[in-house]
């Protein structure tokens, strides 16, 4: 069980000293190595999350003792992949949605999903090619070329892949590129629907 405390009475020189729970509770004994992935040595006063155990006289000792900022720093990038996933999910799903809608009726050709479709398969193969490639130290796939093929219309397959992989996803240079791709692909899509309708006008009138 995990609990909440404070630490008391640190002796950085010697790397011990106690642990008081948050509102009351069993003091207990701790030392420098029951501290795991900590970002800095503990001070006096320092929140902590703990668990508690007995060594053979009885005595409670904390261990497994996180900082609390490193605690929650861990929780938040334990979280921030699902997050990703739920955010990718419903930006296809829009997508995916708008373009089914304005192909069926008819500002779009019906080419254009296929288009998407076949563009984001081929990128998918090309982010699972060059993930291979960087486990296995083989030749690589450039940036540009993944950067092109989403800007093209692959990048429906890049977000997945992305997600599949794990490639790519936490480099933030890269994924800065990706994302004004993808800013530039659907600006020309509305581009291409804006002539279509204004095609069909032109023809209607006539």
């Amino acid at each position: 069980m995990k609990y909440q405390g404070r630490i008391q009475q640190w002796d950085d020189a010697k790397g011990f000293g106690f642990v008081e729970p948050n509102g009351g509770g069993t003091r207990a004994f701790t030392y420098i190595k029951a501290f795991k992935q900590r970002s800095r040595r503990p001070v006096n006063g320092d929140m902590i999350v703990y668990e508690v155990e007995q060594d053979r006289k009885g005595n409670h000792r904390a261990c497994n003792i996180s900082l609390l900022k490193d605690h929650k720093a861990k929780r938040s990038r334990a979280n921030k992949p699902t997050s990703q996933r739920k955010r990718n999910i419903i930006i296809l799903s829009i997508f995916f949605g708008a373009l089914a809608l304005l192909t069926l009726s008819g500002q779009l050709p019906s080419i254009v999903p296929i288009f998407y479709g076949a563009l984001s398969m081929l990128t998918l193969v090309f982010y699972g090619i060059d993930k291979w490639a960087a486990k296995n130290d083989m030749w690589r796939i450039s940036e540009a070329k993944l950067h092109l093929l989403s800007l093209v219309g692959g990048w429906p397959g890049a977000l997945l892949a992305q997600q599949m992989f794990k490639h790519k996803r936490s480099k933030s240079s890269f994924m800065k590129v990706y994302w004004v791709t993808v800013v530039v692909n659907l600006f020309l899509l509305g581009l291409i629907a804006f002539e279509v309708i204004n095609t069909q006008a032109f023809k209607m009138e006539i």
